[in-house]
């Protein structure tokens, strides 16, 4: 049992390092972490890769700590370090015993602050982010996600893959982390975040004796702007059995109050219930895709909304168009006031059981300072779900009747 949940609030240490803060008394585990305001969106073209390749080295060595100690700092008390990048942050983090909370403080504050990239694991580690993108290569469900945002996206900074290319990996070095970590581990650029059962004032003493040597400020960023990327519809062959389609297009951005009607469209379109639209259409009454789903990728100015099937090649044609005459029927107001309000009462549910994973609820808080300023609370969220009318859904599925399409079809 974790007890009660408190509402997450936000605090601001001494040093100007903002904390989200999620108290959570009875439990006996908890989460600390620093979210900073740098992902793929801010690299240059010629240092694709860089955010994701500081992610994976920032473990590597400190001025105080080898690979080793890093590693066995927080798994020695029965803890484990995380890290991912995004195209807007990056976010480093530690689950560990709640009684570990200066440990975990000041492991996160050496590595935002102290790493230093060392030259044989830097070597290394580029052979794993390598490996990484050539993975993908076998996994095309997944890789064509970033590819259609590549295309959706392109000339923006958001238009290109997280990971960087094996070329883009093989040019970066020691120097490049290091410059990078200096202009964007900042504390004007980043938000800790804590899940657990300390207290604020606990958690905020020890932020402010072990990030006093983080740097101030804020850097220049041109930050991703609305994209009017040419409608697309692009076929790709690969030496692959199934096709694979991802069909979508620009929506509102993570700070638009527009997102809370795409999100809802999504959820009735092809979100996690066996009783979404396309799920129906596809799969329980005519047999022709294993999954089918819909999903929204929201950053601070922009957006995608997109649907994904994978179907055997002679029932690609027959699929799209099941997908087109649902985005019709949803534009010219199939969602009506009583289907509305089943389909909010579906999502609002599984928001409530989404809240009950700790874990991701610290890590949307924390994006959510970072991006918008402040966490955004459950009643704000639920209010904004419930302004929604049946008109805001058909508005939402109108970007759909003209949605760009990437394809990956056996050669």
């Amino acid at each position: 049992m974790t007890g009660p949940r408190h509402p997450i609030a936000l605090h601001h240490a001494p040093g100007g390092l903002r904390l989200v803060h999620d108290r959570r008394p009875a439990t006996a585990a908890a989460i600390f972490g620093l979210a900073v305001r740098a992902g793929s969106a801010d690299e240059s073209p010629a240092t694709e890769g860089l955010a994701h390749l500081v992610e994976h080295t920032i473990f590597k060595g400190t001025a105080r700590r080898r690979s080793w100690h890093i590693i066995n700092r927080m798994e020695a008390v029965g803890g484990e370090l995380n890290a991912y990048t995004t195209k807007e942050i990056t976010v480093l983090y530690t689950v560990f015993p709640a009684t570990a909370l200066q440990r975990a403080v000041e492991l996160v504050a050496d590595l935002a602050i102290n790493s230093t990239f060392p030259r044989a694991e830097l070597e290394k580690e580029r052979q794993v982010v390598i490996d990484e993108i050539n993975s993908y290569l076998d996994t095309p469900a997944e890789a064509i996600y970033d590819d259609f945002e590549d295309l959706l996206f392109a000339g923006t900074p958001l238009g290109h893959n997280i990971l960087g290319t094996p070329g883009s990996v093989l040019s970066l070095d020691s120097s490049h982390c290091r410059d990078f970590l200096d202009r964007f581990y900042r504390r004007d650029n980043a938000v800790a975040f804590y899940s657990g059962p300390a207290g604020a004032d606990r958690v905020l003493a020890s932020i402010e004796r072990h990030f006093v040597a983080m740097p101030e400020g804020r850097p220049p960023r041109a930050g991703s702007q609305p994209t009017a990327a040419p409608r697309f519809d692009i076929c790709r062959s690969l030496p692959i059995h199934q096709c694979h389609c991802i069909t979508g297009t620009g929506c509102p951005s993570l700070t638009h109050p527009g997102r809370h009607a795409t999100a809802l469209l999504a959820n009735i379109l092809g979100g996690p219930g066996l009783n979404s639209l396309l799920n129906l259409e596809l799969r329980e009454r005519r047999g022709l895709v294993y999954s089918v789903e819909a999903s929204t990728a929201l950053f601070e100015n922009d957006g995608a909304l997109s649907v994904y099937f994978g179907c055997d090649p002679e029932d690609l044609d027959r699929c799209r168009r099941i997908c087109e005459n649902t985005f019709s029927r949803l534009a010219e107001g199939y969602i009506d006031s009583r289907r509305l309000a089943a389909a909010r009462k579906q999502y609002l549910g599984q928001l409530a059981i989404a809240a009950e994973n700790s874990e991701n609820r610290i890590l949307a808080a924390a994006r959510a300072t970072l991006l918008r300023g402040k966490p955004t609370t459950e009643t704000e969220t639920i209010e904004a779900i419930h302004r929604i009318t049946p008109h805001h859904i058909a508005g939402a599925a109108e970007a759909l009747l003209k949605p760009s399409t990437l394809t990956f079809i056996p050669s």
